[in-house]
């Protein structure tokens, strides 16, 4: 029964096109593989994440490797932590200095606005004697001691 089957792939085998298909995919192999190593590794080295250890954990194991790392990357890019920290202590010294802001939109306001100029949001009332600002649950003003 062996001896039936043993040469009948033979020709398809050894045909020129699936010659040229078989070293096309390896080719391609060859070039993804490349790719995902580059990739990793300079997605890596952007995240704060040993990039050559990453690098080399795709070439020894290829997909399974990348896929590993894509789990246990660091979520943002170094660039963008250090972004956001300088905002947030930028964010804090405007609180610090006393910047006052539209509760509504936070843009900058000034402490005698009575509405902000950018959202129309009322922010304090006028007082009905001497026409200050007054802050909207003051029941009487502190300037000139009327009731409102």
């Amino acid at each position: 029964m062996d001896g039936v089957f043993d040469g009948l792939l033979d020709p398809i085998l050894n045909h020129p096109a699936v010659s040229l298909a078989t070293n096309l995919c390896a080719l391609f192999f060859v070039v993804f593989s490349a790719a995902l190593i580059f990739w990793t590794w300079r997605d890596a080295r952007r995240r704060g994440a040993m990039p050559w250890f990453w690098a080399l954990v795709v070439l020894l194991f290829n997909i399974l490797g990348w896929m590993i790392y894509m789990v246990v990357r660091p979520p943002e890019y170094t660039e963008d932590a250090r972004e956001r920290e300088l905002e947030i202590k930028a964010r804090e010294v405007e609180l610090v200095r006393g910047a006052a802001t539209c509760p509504a939109c936070f843009k900058p306001v000034e402490p005698d606005f009575l509405i902000c100029p950018s959202c129309m949001k009322k922010l304090r009332k006028e007082c009905v004697s001497c026409g200050r600002a007054l802050k909207l649950d003051w029941l009487v003003c502190p300037y000139c001691k009327t009731k409102q």
